[in-house]
């Protein structure tokens, strides 16, 4: 099945360099096809293309917004509910817009993640780190990384968040509803998008001879370790607080 999904994948690739020869050339183009492709088939990660920058003054987003606050680096035209874990949709959108950034629509089956001022965040790896604990893929800009973690709800997250004294303006939760850029995207603060760590795949575990529709389930998706978020979100809150007053800014 692996086998047959890798057929698959090459085919469409080479169908998207056939179809924009002109526009197809720099590995930056070609990686975004790439990374969404991988995020929609290898972890079942439904995505749809950013807004991406203006054409006239790259500095400034493609919406209507000329005080975009996130620019380049949301959904607009398609909006986040149409994001896809469909490799024919993710081909077309990035044969159309192949320099568009990629974003993952995040709760439901996705994974969810939470997001804080890069130095803060450098700190509170290095203390969950420390207590041994299992991480998931860690998504970095220049200004802010983010956790991915275990899907929540809302209402589990507010539960959560009710029990703590403080929780800084600087940290944010990208939940149900929510969205979050992944490499190799143009971030919205500039520089580039990337994994400070990137997925791991979990070692599949034994198929149960009795159940002859669990080999096939693993075989379509790469299943991956995320943490939940009770078990994160104490060392992020504590490096948060300690964050100068610029970590609250809500670009990328």
């Amino acid at each position: 099945m692996r086998e047959i999904l890798g057929r698959r994948l090459q085919r469409l690739r080479d169908r998207f360099q056939s179809l924009r020869p002109d526009r197809v050339q720099s590995g930056s183009t070609s990686s975004l096809l790439e990374a969404a492709l991988t995020c929609a088939t290898t972890f079942q990660w439904p995505v749809l293309p950013g807004v991406g920058r203006s054409g006239t003054d790259g500095a400034r987003c493609a919406c209507p917004d000329p005080d975009c606050a996130v620019p380049g680096a949301h959904p607009f035209d398609p909006g986040l509910l149409a994001a896809s874990t469909d490799p024919r949709m993710v081909a077309w959108w990035w044969t159309n817009r192949p320099t568009a950034p990629v974003l993952m629509a995040t709760g439901g089956s996705a994974p969810c993640a939470v997001s804080l001022p890069a130095g803060a965040a450098a700190r509170a790896l290095v203390r969950l780190d420390a207590q041994g604990m299992r991480l998931g893929p860690v998504v970095a800009t220049p200004t802010r990384w983010a956790l991915l973690v275990a899907p929540y709800s809302l209402e589990r997250l507010g539960e959560l968040l009710y029990a703590k004294d403080h929780v800084p303006s600087s940290l944010r939760f990208h939940g149900e509803g929510g969205y979050l850029l992944l490499p190799p995207s143009a971030a919205s603060s500039g520089g580039q998008v990337r994994w400070q760590r990137e997925p791991r795949p979990v070692p599949p575990r034994p198929a149960d001879p009795k159940s002859p529709g669990a080999r096939a389930s693993q075989a379509s998706a790469t299943e991956l370790w995320l943490p939940d978020v009770e078990a994160v979100v104490d060392a992020l809150v504590e490096a948060s607080s300690g964050a100068p007053g610029g970590g609250s800014r809500l670009a990328y």
